[in-house]
């Protein structure tokens, strides 16, 4: 079966249709700033300090996330198409969109498009799509080849995929030894790898530990997945305890 990425053929609108297509977009972006929130917009801007602060209305989350699954189908299909979106929150609208996708080679197809145009960890973190635990035999070759890009939230997302989907029984030694050759030098990556680790700590630890014991990874990553493992209620005492001796000073 042929694994490769697909991307969406170009999309060619007649004049009609350019015209539904702008009304669509216009609907949506009514939504967003009818539901702006001022004091959610200074809470939030700081902790996404890599977002344009012209680009970030302030719309709470819940919020897109209700409005991802309420939207019309017609209009859906077409703000999907719009890329690169303008406002950071018309990509979170996005990444909550092809969370609820449920058809494989559809996700994909559309994720694949729009992970260039990802420029924040936020937007990144909000694509988790349930629905690709029934087809993870499919997904780890698309994985292992996104590991290999040269795009900062590509990496992040794969890393991410990893951590959502590939651990506890789904583990494989084999997951550790591909993030262990992600060569992308990027505070983001860095941090989602951390994180990856830290929750392996949690779900299989005897494989993760060694990883440490052996320092695999630079001292950043090892000492904040440690860190982050020893902030965990998922993590025992005692692994705790012994986790603390393997940070390097």
């Amino acid at each position: 079966m042929d694994e490769r990425i697909t991307r969406p053929a170009p999309v060619f609108f007649f004049p009609n249709q350019i015209a539904l297509y702008n009304g669509a977009m216009e609907v949506v972006k009514k939504f967003l700033f009818d539901h702006k929130d001022e004091g959610y917009r200074s809470f939030t801007l700081p902790l996404i300090p890599n977002v344009d602060p012209k680009t970030f209305i302030g719309v709470r989350l819940p919020v897109l996330k209700k409005y991802a699954k309420e939207l019309d189908p017609s209009t859906r299909k077409a703000f999907l198409k719009e890329l690169p979106h303008f406002y950071h929150e018309e990509n979170i609208l996005h990444a909550f969109m092809l969370s609820n996708i449920k058809e494989y080679d559809v996700f994909i197809s559309y994720v694949d498009q729009f992970l260039p145009f990802v420029s924040n960890w936020s937007v990144c973190d909000t694509i988790c799509n349930k629905h690709l635990n029934k087809y993870k035999d499919k997904l780890i070759v698309i994985i292992y080849s996104w590991l290999k890009s040269q795009e900062i939230y590509r990496v992040r997302y794969a890393v991410k995929c990893l951590m959502n989907y590939y651990l506890g029984d789904d583990f494989s030694e084999e997951h550790l030894c591909k993030v262990e050759g992600v060569k992308l030098d990027d505070y983001y990556v860095k941090m989602m790898i951390a994180w990856y680790l830290a929750t392996g700590l949690a779900k299989n630890y005897e494989p993760f530990v060694r990883t440490l014991e052996e320092r695999r990874f630079d001292v950043f990553v090892h000492n904040k997945a440690i860190q982050k493992a020893i902030e965990s209620f998922r993590v025992s005492d005692e692994h705790k305890a012994y986790l603390k001796t393997l940070k390097i000073k």
